[in-house]
């Protein structure tokens, strides 16, 4: 038997037998091609074209409150209608005097024949988190097709945690203690566990607080009337807080102790003083502009003084006065161009401000204004020998020398005129100008 013969391979493919991707292809096409599901067509038919309506905030009424469960309890969980009626939800608002404290809400949950409540305070907890959103209840009518957006109550949402009954009463007696028993706990922890530095400072307010009770009332009157009063110690500060005056010694036999040196220009003070006596020095002409007219008036009997401690102290009296007269020019409204470039060492400049302006303003007190002239004119008088001529230092000051007068007199000076020229002497002991009573 002849051997059949080899049947060629197959290179058509039948329209049975395509490949698999032309096969998905058609699969997806088939399923466009298919009508919709029972439930999309049950989703559409219940789209509901509503009306939006958003509802401001209103301060007469109360906007809702939003509260959750975290630990997964279910209020509407058994008979519906039953739990309605018997799951008690309650809204505690704090009405405290106390501004940080009123406000505060407390939202409490208690479900039916339970001793558990569920708490939510807009005040601890959650609450106290840091707010990067807003939230708005809807509420959708079928009926009317309106969807009412309602903002929730300060943006507050309570987390509802968990209480037990118990735990209520504990609070109710805490918040029942007085502020009285509340402060002596405080002063007990104080005393146990407080600082010495904190012991010394309750004490001293202690002390204070005792203005009403009779018996330490008594016992200070008793005090005050053992206690013997200088009459003259007295009368010298009524006098110095009258006359607005520089320190003084009432009791001064000669005139450079009636108002002492040392106490005007202090002992660190001089170093930074000796402008006026290092151009003397060097042999440089003193600058009118740069210093008032007294100083430089007397500029030549200090280049003729023959002892060199006497020209230098002379010199730093000059210098001192300078910086007082430039100091109340920078501080006035009339003549702070004049000493707008001019300097003043810090150390006198802290002094000044400390003693004669006031740090809410500018511009210098009335009564510091007169503590300053007072300070310049006991310079003048050091700086002549206590009886000097008040028209140049009146015209730096920017004064009358009829005002100027008055202060001279508040000083314990005596004025007199000699040759046609007024001049202020300085007596000892001090006697100072009585004060006048209105009738």
């Amino acid at each position: 038997m002849k051997p059949k013969p080899e049947q060629d391979p197959v290179t058509h493919l039948e329209d049975d037998d395509e490949p698999a991707t032309t096969a998905k292809k058609k699969n997806k096409k088939r399923k466009r091609d298919k009508p919709s599901s029972l439930t999309t067509m049950a989703q559409e038919a219940e789209r509901v074209t509503a009306k939006v309506e958003l509802i401001p905030d209103q301060p007469n009424k109360t906007p809702p409150l939003v509260g959750y469960f975290p630990s997964g309890f279910n209020p509407q969980s058994g008979d519906q209608g039953e739990e309605e009626t018997t799951t008690r939800v309650r809204v505690y608002r704090n009405m405290n005097e106390r501004k940080h404290k009123t406000g505060r809400l407390e939202l409490v949950v208690s479900p039916a024949e339970s001793s558990v409540e569920f708490v939510g305070t807009s005040y601890a907890g959650e609450a106290m988190a840091p707010q990067f959103c807003q939230y708005a209840l809807g509420v959708l009518d079928k009926e009317s097709q309106t969807l009412k957006i309602v903002p929730v109550a300060s943006n507050k949402i309570f987390r509802l945690e968990p209480r037990v009954g118990t735990s209520d009463i504990a609070e109710k007696e805490e918040a029942n203690v007085t502020e009285e028993q509340q402060a002596d706990m405080k002063a007990m922890l104080h005393t146990r566990y407080g600082t010495k530095k904190f012991l010394r400072k309750s004490k001293k307010l202690h002390d204070l607080q005792k203005e009403n009770d009779l018996e330490s009332q008594k016992d200070l009157a008793k005090k005050i009337k053992s206690v013997k009063i200088n009459k003259g110690a007295l009368e010298s500060a009524i006098v110095d807080t009258v006359l607005n005056i520089p320190p003084y010694d009432s009791s001064a036999t000669i005139p450079e102790l009636a108002y002492p040196l040392d106490k005007i220009i202090l002992k660190g003070e001089w170093d930074f003083l000796y402008d006026i006596y290092e151009l003397l020095q060097v042999g440089q002409e003193v600058e009118s502009s740069a210093y008032p007219s007294f100083v430089c008036n007397r500029i030549q009997k200090l280049r003729e003084l023959e002892k060199d401690a006497e020209k230098r102290v002379r010199a730093c009296i000059f210098s001192y006065i300078t910086h007082l007269v430039k100091f109340k020019d920078q501080h006035s409204m009339d003549a702070s161009a004049s000493a707008k470039n001019h300097r003043i060492p810090s150390i006198l400049r802290q002094k000044f401000l400390s003693s004669f302006s006031n740090p809410e303003s500018k511009r210098l007190p009335e009564d510091k204004i007169h503590l300053l002239i007072s300070y310049v004119l006991v310079l003048t008088l050091h700086a002549d020998n206590f009886q000097t001529n008040p028209a140049d230092i009146a015209k730096d000051l920017r004064m009358s020398e009829v005002s100027l007068r008055y202060h001279y007199e508040k000083l314990g000076c005596k004025l007199k005129r000699e040759k046609n020229e007024l001049l202020a002497t300085l007596s000892v002991p001090l006697q100072f100008p009585k004060p006048r009573r209105r009738r």
